[in-house]
């Protein structure tokens, strides 16, 4: 009997001391489509969100399956759950929807007035949950349901905000919002449940946007991506949010961030996979996984969530999930022609599905000079734009946003 005790334990020191805790791909779509979102309840039930793809997968046992639940034309962009019944995903295209059944079956859901887009959401208590956005909206908001999604509120932040991206509370009356406004990428805080909003942190450089939030060690620490076309940045505070420090990142723009301690976590954005930090974000090293991040979801220390050009999951791991990894499909493929010119700025895009463009001008230094146009595009297709460049003669930047991805381009005129 001791002789089978002592084999059993020295083959669980033995299995024990080959795993590891590492990031492997759980799921890839062949298509190249970028996971906009990625959420779990506990350890094993989780959803997730194919942006361009218009899909809603669920996996109950912690991401080794997924089974398609929907599929939409719209682009999603988020997806958040109340309880194992109750869950909501935004779109980018006028479209919000509930499901009251785990995710097999979603309703659109009726808001007036009715958003353009949902970017995030945040499901707080038993019953609470918020909503915000665009990104590209000149016209920001928020809605807040505290009935489950049976009737919502709408919050008009245009006296804060140029454009909402990420919404985070710790309770139903306190939370964060996220974004930009003409000043830069800002940080919002309410105690009241929306009534009311502070401004806690701003970039003070234009063009910015906070882009993710994150709390940690008793919601006192708080995590922020800085996406910008002049230099991405970590954005921490240590006393929830009295005083902030920023640290440079290997991309502009950066989007997904997330922290298991004070010292350890990772960063990615549109065109890296993940990096890790061990000292607070001082220093970076690149994993060799992943692309196209924009969500990381924590559950501990020891198991963590992810999304992008695939799904991707920390944790004690000895054997592979056969998962490949390919490479995501350029969703900006932009051409500026003539470049340099003389008069106009022309350029064309072409779009791989619906979407939307907000493109900017900025000066050699970064500076932002003009927010060129807004558009909203209905369906895929090939779209020429031609502008107006009252601007001397020299080096500029073109910066091209849409919902897959965001890029910068050098034009000069002559």
């Amino acid at each position: 009997m001791r002789t089978t005790i002592t084999i059993f334990l020295i083959s669980l020191f033995c299995n024990f001391s080959y795993s590891q805790l590492n990031w492997t791909v759980i799921k890839y779509d062949s298509l190249g489509n970028r996971h906009d979102d990625v959420f779990f309840l506990d350890d094993h039930l989780g959803w997730a969100v194919d942006g361009s793809g218009g899909s809603v997968f669920k996996t109950t046992d912690g991401g080794l399956t997924w089974e398609l639940k929907f599929q939409t034309s719209n682009y999603l962009r988020n997806i958040e759950f109340l309880n194992e019944d109750i869950g909501f995903f935004g779109t980018l295209d006028n479209k919000f929807y509930r499901s009251v059944d785990g995710g097999d079956t979603w309703g659109l859901v009726t808001i007036l007035p009715n958003p353009p887009a949902i970017c995030g959401l945040d499901a707080v208590g038993t019953s609470t949950i918020y909503g915000c956005g665009a990104y590209f909206s000149t016209l920001p908001y928020i809605i807040k349901s505290i009935d489950s999604g049976v009737t919502w509120q709408y919050i008009d932040m245009s006296a804060y905000a140029t454009g909402l991206v990420e919404i985070l509370f710790i309770d139903e009356q306190v939370g964060y919002v996220s974004g930009k406004n003409s000043a830069g990428g800002i940080i919002l805080k309410t105690e009241d449940g929306g009534v009311s909003w502070t401004e806690i942190y701003n970039s003070q450089t234009p063009g910015d946007y906070v882009w993710k939030l994150q709390l940690l060690e008793n919601n006192t620490h708080i995590y922020g991506s800085i996406q910008s076309p002049v230099t991405g940045r970590l954005l921490k505070s240590t006393d929830s949010g009295q005083t902030w420090e920023t640290l440079p990142f290997v991309e502009k723009f950066v989007q997904a961030v997330g922290f298991i301690t004070p010292d350890h976590g990772w960063m990615g954005g549109h065109t890296t996979g993940f990096y890790e930090t061990t000292d607070g974000g001082h220093t970076w090293n690149f994993l060799g996984i992943g692309n196209n991040l924009n969500r990381i979801f924590v559950i501990n220390a020891h198991l963590v969530y992810a999304s992008g050009a695939g799904l991707y999951k920390y944790g004690y791991s000895t054997l592979s999930t056969g998962v490949t990894e390919g490479k995501p499909k350029d969703a900006l493929s932009v051409t500026i022609t003539p470049n340099p010119f003389s008069e106009k700025l022309n350029f064309s895009i072409d779009f791989q599905h619906g979407d939307n463009l907000v493109a900017e001008l900025y000066d050699a230094s970064g500076k932002l000079l003009k927010e060129l146009l807004i558009d909203k595009v209905d369906k895929a297709q090939k779209k020429n734009y031609s502008v107006d460049f009252p601007y001397s003669p020299g080096k500029y930047i073109l910066n091209i946003h849409t919902n897959n991805g965001r890029r910068s381009f050098n034009v000069s005129k002559i």
